[in-house]
């Protein structure tokens, strides 16, 4: 009988269940003392929705218009290195997931599918995030693979000079490219329907950073090299290299998104990393109305880190975010359920704003704003 899930701390205690320690952590951890990732959650907890009544709210739409073009609900999949590390074919069935709902789904270039084949299966849905390494050539030749294959949306990550020491990672051993190591066997031992999948499947390995042609398979660049020596001019190289939509991703600083609009980027990624990169950061949801105010109202902005419902998200939408992303949420529900728990999380926040919209009196989430607030 298939597991009930109503909450995604349903999904994650799941997902911790059949999960080897090693693999969950590498999920669920965060920078430092993972301050920062708590704080995400708790701030975003504190924020409150006013109710309002008399509202004849028989027909609610999620439906979102956003960087040209309408997508069915007003959040999607984000960006996430190895997702086939949580469950064998997590890649794959994020694409289902955001062919049948309409929304996009984001490739990593650490993601465990390649750009191609994360293309053709997401088809228009598919958006590429960029990491760059230290050799900006091979940054361009994964945007060259990326626009060949038809993506439309670039996702450039630029809160990530340095992988930040992760504690719960390094207790654990764990690594990337990841291995399969003599001092985690009881860990595996005691999850062996996880170990089974995997060996059966074989073991996730980065798809997108081995050169190819003269430089054989050596790797572009690995997890913890420098990533930080990208400055303002490689942003205007990017967007005179990229015909796409243009995005930004990991911004706080209210100078930097105003800088970053007039670069002439599409869209400003709201997010601290989910709390893994800098714990003293503080909670990107205290950061969007302000960067909202500096941008404009017009201006494009997306936002994760620590939404963990439907109000989450509805709270994201009226304090200034035109569109939303989650990460960990879709990794929990992969890991508890494979394909029943993605498609199921999708439901379950679906009905959890059209439950909220309901009570706040709001027929179209694209009529969010701060009156919905206390």
């Amino acid at each position: 009988m298939p597991r009930k899930y109503y909450r995604v701390d349903d999904f994650r205690l799941a997902a911790q269940q059949r999960m080897p320690r090693v693999i969950f952590d590498y999920v669920d951890g965060a920078a430092g003392f993972e301050t920062s990732s708590h704080l995400n959650r708790e701030v975003i907890e504190q924020v409150r929705l006013l109710p309002r009544v008399l509202v004849d709210i028989r027909q609610r739409e999620l439906a979102k218009n956003f960087l040209g073009r309408t997508w069915g609900l007003p959040f999607g999949i984000a960006p996430m290195g190895m997702c086939n590390l949580a469950w064998p074919h997590t890649d794959k069935v994020f694409a289902s997931a955001a062919v049948d709902h309409d929304i996009p789904v984001c490739l990593s270039t650490f993601g465990s599918s390649s750009i191609e084949d994360m293309g053709k299966r997401a088809s228009g849905n598919g958006w590429f995030q960029l990491y760059v390494g230290p050799s900006v050539d091979d940054a361009m030749d994964l945007v060259q693979r990326a626009e060949d294959t038809g993506y439309e949306y670039l996702l450039l990550t630029v809160d990530v000079p340095v992988v930040s020491a992760r504690p719960r990672e390094q207790r654990q051993g764990f690594e990337a490219p990841f291995r399969m190591r003599p001092r985690q066997f009881v860990d595996f031992a005691v999850h062996p329907q996880w170990v089974f999948h995997t060996l059966v499947n074989g073991v996730p390995k980065p798809a997108n950073v081995v050169s190819t042609g003269n430089k054989g398979n050596k790797l572009t660049f690995t997890r913890n090299e420098i990533r930080g020596h990208i400055d303002w001019q490689f942003l205007d190289q990017l967007r005179e290299r990229w015909p796409g939509k243009l995005i930004l991703k990991g911004v706080l600083s209210t100078d930097d998104a105003v800088r970053i609009r007039d670069a002439g980027v599409d869209a400003v990624y709201v997010s601290n990393h989910g709390g893994r990169q800098l714990d003293a950061a503080p909670a990107a949801i205290d950061m969007l109305p302000e960067i909202r105010q500096a941008v404009g109202a017009d201006y494009p902005l997306i936002f994760d880190s620590g939404l963990r419902n439907g109000e989450g998200i509805i709270k994201a939408l009226a304090l200034g975010a035109d569109f939303v992303m989650l990460g960990r949420p879709f990794l929990y529900a992969s890991g508890a359920d494979g394909q029943r728990g993605v498609f199921r999380l999708v439901d379950m926040l679906k009905n959890e704003m059209l439950l909220a919209m309901a009570q706040i009196g709001c027929t179209d989430v694209s009529h969010l704003d701060q009156n919905v607030l206390v």
